[in-house]
Order: C-alpha cells, then sequence, then structure tokens
C-alpha cells in the first residue's frame, strides 16, 4: 500500500469515491459537478491530490486546496466503503499534515458535518480545532468548520 500525490491518471478515481460518499451521506451540490469537470485544477493551482493505493486499486482519497498564502484546505477525503474501519484516513491525514510541513504551509482548515462523528474524532485527533459550527455559504451539507496551524 502506498500513497501517490498528484497522479492526474488517478482523478477519475477520486471523482468516483469522493461521489459516492457524498451521495450515502448528503446530495451531490453545483460545486461537486464542477469539480467533476475538472478535478485537475486542485493540482494546477498548487493544491495536492493523494491517493491510497492498494493492488493496483485506489481505496482512499484526499486533497489539499491551496488558498493562497500558506493556507490550504483539507478536503475531499474518503476511504472505500468495504476498505473503512481500518485506520487508512488516519493514514491520509498524516500524509497530508506531513505535505504541509514540507511544504512550510501556515495553516490548514476543513468543513465537515457533525453528523459525521468519526471523521470529527479523527480531525481533532489530529489537532484541528472547531472554528465555526452553522450553515456554510457553499457547501450546503457543512455544518462546521476547523482547523489548525502548521
Amino acid at each position: 500500500m502506498n500513497i501517490v500525490e498528484n497522479d492526474k491518471t488517478l482523478l477519475p478515481d477520486f471523482i468516483r469515491l469522493n461521489e459516492d460518499w457524498i451521495s450515502t451521506y448528503f446530495e451531490l451540490e453545483e460545486i461537486d459537478y464542477q469539480l467533476a469537470k475538472n478535478p485537475a485544477r486542485i493540482i494546477d493551482s498548487g493544491g495536492y491530490v493523494f491517493s491510497l493505493v492498494s493492488d493496483q486499486k485506489v481505496i482512499g482519497v484526499c486533497a489539499l486546496i491551496n488558498d493562497g498564502e500558506g493556507v490550504f484546505e483539507l478536503s475531499r477525503m474518503t476511504v472505500l466503503t468495504s476498505e473503512r474501519g481500518n485506520g487508512y484516513s488516519n493514514t491520509l491525514v498524516e500524509a497530508c499534515l506531513s505535505k504541509l510541513i514540507d511544504i512550510g504551509a501556515r495553516k490548514v482548515y476543513l468543513l465537515s458535518n457533525t453528523k459525521l462523528d468519526s471523521a470529527i474524532v479523527l480531525y481533532r485527533k489530529h489537532g484541528f480545532k472547531t472554528i465555526q459550527q452553522g450553515p456554510h455559504p457553499v457547501y450546503s451539507r457543512a455544518n462546521i468548520t476547523m482547523e489548525r496551524d502548521i
């Protein structure tokens, strides 16, 4: 098992896994459809897409979206349903934080939903703190914003 960074040939898996995850808990939104049309824009704008690959199959993904000035959004993290509960989300978060340290980023934030208990526990474990709760102006599925310094 290894983490592959910014391999554009794996972007269809990135979109597929995210659409499956979002559809399970929420509804796809216009911003999701726009990203699906051009997921390479994350990489092209200075961000990173991580793919967790096992036996030549993508089983987990996440992204770091570059907001500029050393600030990134940890976004679009999901693991294949059949592989959940094996600590792979933890592996993905650690890869993201390691990358942020390597590039000298100063802050990372994320958007989530408080009904995703295990995700919130994972983020807190990695030092994320809640900075806002309530409706989000872009994602109807997001009701919590968390961040941490790097």
